[in-house]
This record gives structure tokens, C-alpha cells and sequence, in this order.
């Protein structure tokens, strides 16, 4: 892996951060129905309503902690498959590892190659010492996901304003 001009290369992938150009691809997330049943419904339905959404939340993590989603793309070219990056939640201590790619192309292998990615990313540029993940304890993908990067259940924890528990994860960063 490695990095040029702000994006991270993989053997198969280019992640990128995200810009108000991929308000369609935000779009597409927020309303594809595996993305509503485990992680939630953002009630983001129109592009207008995607590009704000982009613009206070995205690009303001970008802005304020330096980190944030990538983009994800096939390398070389190619049209944009998910999301993988870090987020911040008040609720948690450390700063939290979240991934979603479009249904054509789960099950490939690329949501694991761009966390792997991201993992690298917090540890070796943003020297960060702990990663959380935050998933349904229904979600047995993404379970198995965060497993093979070396993560370990911490137990349930409640979000604000959600009705259920959802697993922690966490992963020391440190060397």
C-alpha cells in the first residue's frame, strides 16, 4: 500500500477522500437496503439533500480531525464501489472504522483490502493508538470483517436515540 497526493493505493484499489461530486454515491449508500438494515436510515433521499449532507458532515470531519470516509474505486479507473474510513462519534473514546459497498461489489474481498488500508492510514500517518467498530450484532459480514483485522469484542453499547444495543469492537493501534 501506499500514498500519493492524498490518496491510498492497495493492489486492487484507489481510496480517495470524498468530495461534493459523490453526492450520487453517498446517495446510493444511504438508501441501498443493507446499508438501512445495519447500519440505519439517514433519511437522505434526494441529491440535493446527499451534497448537504456530504458538505456538514463529511467534509467537516475532513476539516476538524483530519481523517473521514475514503472513496473507494477500482485502481487505475473505474466507477466508485463504497466508502471505508474513520469517523468520530462522542459517544466513543477512540475514533471508529465504518465500510459500505455497493451490492455488486460485496463478497469480493474489497471492503477487507480497503480497511486494511485504513487501519495502516490511523496507525502509520494519523498515529492514532486504538480503532473502535461499532456493528449489528446481526451483521455477521461485517462480524467477520472487523474480525480478520485483529478486532475484539468489547461488548453492547447503546447509541443516542437508537432502541438497541450494538456490538463494540476494538483494535490497539500501538507497536
Amino acid at each position: 500500500m501506499k500514498t500519493m497526493d492524498g490518496n491510498v493505493l492497495t493492489e486492487r484499489l484507489e481510496l480517495r477522500w470524498l468530495t461534493e461530486e459523490d453526492a450520487g454515491l453517498m446517495l446510493a449508500i444511504w438508501n441501498d437496503p443493507g446499508f438501512v438494515r445495519n447500519v440505519g436510515d439517514r433519511g437522505i433521499r434526494t441529491p440535493a439533500a446527499a451534497l448537504a449532507a456530504i458538505r456538514e458532515g463529511i467534509l467537516a470531519l475532513y476539516r476538524s480531525l483530519g481523517y473521514g470516509p475514503y472513496r473507494i474505486a477500482p485502481r487505475g479507473s473505474g466507477p466508485a464501489m463504497g466508502i471505508c474510513g474513520l469517523f468520530k462519534r462522542e459517544q466513543l473514546e477512540h475514533p471508529d472504522i465504518g465500510y459500505s459497498l455497493l451490492p455488486d461489489y460485496r463478497g469480493q474481498g474489497f471492503a477487507l483490502e480497503a480497511a486494511r488500508a485504513v487501519v495502516s492510514q490511523a496507525r502509520d500517518r494519523l498515529g492514532l493508538e486504538r480503532l473502535n467498530a461499532i456493528v449489528a450484532p446481526t451483521n455477521g459480514a461485517s462480524i467477520r470483517l472487523l474480525e480478520k483485522l485483529g478486532m475484539q469484542e468489547q461488548g453492547a453499547v447503546r447509541m443516542p436515540g437508537e432502541d438497541e444495543d450494538i456490538a463494540l469492537y476494538s483494535l490497539s493501534l500501538r507497536q
